[in-house]
């Protein structure tokens, strides 16, 4: 186990210079002092270790590689006395995978959720944009923020249905701002505007796929000072008709990129449009018709697919190649759910009841002795 895990956090934070945050083991405790407010759901009587050194370390091994509540306690029992010291604890840590079950299991999920993004919220506000040319020096900067839902396909509620989860993600760190559970038998639609409410939208753009494109989503966005752009498809019909309507046989070509990888290529082609007044949506400002044309190199198939979306960005506000990067950065929110599926084993997550995290049934390695739970309770 490296003597410093916290170094887990630094691919998030390389332009960061913010004094009082975590900038290495040093810093530890500013983390854990954000997690120690969390409501503790245990007993005064019989605590033994700080809530918020529990969950900084648990935090740091699961970033670390750690799929199970027994790795998890194998991971803080091996840390460096140093590393403990910082986070709260004594040297020498004796923890059961049990009672950290039981304690992450009575856990208020949000508030952790609401803990945490606002955590990397902060430190996603001290990271510098970089222009993308002489031209974006004259604006304020733009941050693509994506929203998007996930599904936990192991886990089952108390309605018998999969925990889905709903987040908000910076395009260019791939940082969670914002993420909340959408509540049993409901969808993404009526968490998507109490997602967003504690943010400062001002000078972000707010991507979301066609399910989230309603007027009412629009309004609110633009009223908190930011901006949409939105794809739209059938749920919208109107809209669509609308768009697809647009002369686009008569608009110049805006953006092109042909690139290879993965084996196959791919030519985008993106036009813009300043839209009419008349068009049915609030604070409509431009419409933009992306061709993408991908050929497998190995089969040698084409397909090609037009997709349409809507932004309330005035023109001037953002150049071609930052509406073409809003675009395509709205997926990096899908990448990001697959590192938590994959390497994570997020979607193997066995939830049943609470908030308790997913234990894969991993056995403990050979030699390995438990020292006497630690009671928590």
């Amino acid at each position: 186990m490296p003597s410093s895990p916290i170094d887990v956090f630094t691919h998030h934070r390389e332009h960061v210079t913010f004094a009082d945050l975590i900038t290495g083991p040093d810093d530890l405790p500013a983390l854990v002092e954000v997690l120690d407010a969390l409501p503790d759901p245990r007993s005064r009587r019989g605590r033994r270790y700080r809530l918020g050194s529990l969950l900084a370390l648990s935090l740091i091994a699961v970033l670390g590689g750690a799929t199970s509540l027994a790795a998890i306690t194998r991971c803080i029992g091996g840390y460096d006395p140093g590393i403990l010291a910082r986070a709260g604890l004594p040297g020498t840590v004796r923890l059961a995978a049990s009672t950290l079950g039981g304690l992450l299991s009575r856990l208020d999920g949000d508030a952790f959720d609401t803990a945490t993004c606002g955590y990397l919220a902060t430190i996603a506000a001290c990271i510098p944009l970089e222009a993308d040319d002489d031209r974006q020096a004259c604006r304020a900067p733009l941050a693509g923020l994506a929203v998007d839902g996930k599904m936990l396909r192991g886990s089952r509620t108390g309605e018998g249905t999969a925990v889905c989860l709903l987040a908000a993600t910076r395009h260019d760190t791939q940082t969670v701002l914002a993420q909340r559970q959408i509540a049993a038998k409901s969808n993404e639609i009526p968490a998507f505007l109490p997602l967003l409410a504690g943010l400062d939208l001002a000078g972000t753009v707010i991507t979301a796929d066609a399910l989230h494109t309603h007027h009412e989503h629009a309004r609110q966005l633009v009223t908190a000072g930011g901006h949409y752009l939105f794809i739209v498809k059938g749920n919208q019909p109107t809209l669509q008709r609308r768009l697809k309507a647009l002369p686009w046989r008569q608009a110049l070509l805006n953006h092109h990129s042909d690139e290879r990888g993965h084996g196959r290529r791919e030519i985008r082609r993106m036009k813009i449009c300043t839209v009419r007044p008349d068009l049915p949506f609030p604070h409509a400002a431009q419409a933009l018709q992306v061709k993408r044309r991908r050929t497998d190199q190995r089969t040698g198939k084409t397909t090609i697919v037009t997709v349409y979306a809507v932004t309330s960005l005035p023109v001037g506000r953002a150049t071609h190649a930052q509406l073409a990067a809003l675009i395509r950065g709205h997926w990096t929110i899908e990448a990001l759910h697959h590192v938590r599926d994959v390497t994570y084993r997020e979607d193997a997550s066995k939830i049943r009841t609470d908030a308790a995290p997913p234990d894969h049934g991993q056995l403990p390695e050979p030699g390995h002795r438990p020292g006497p739970p630690d009671r928590l309770d």
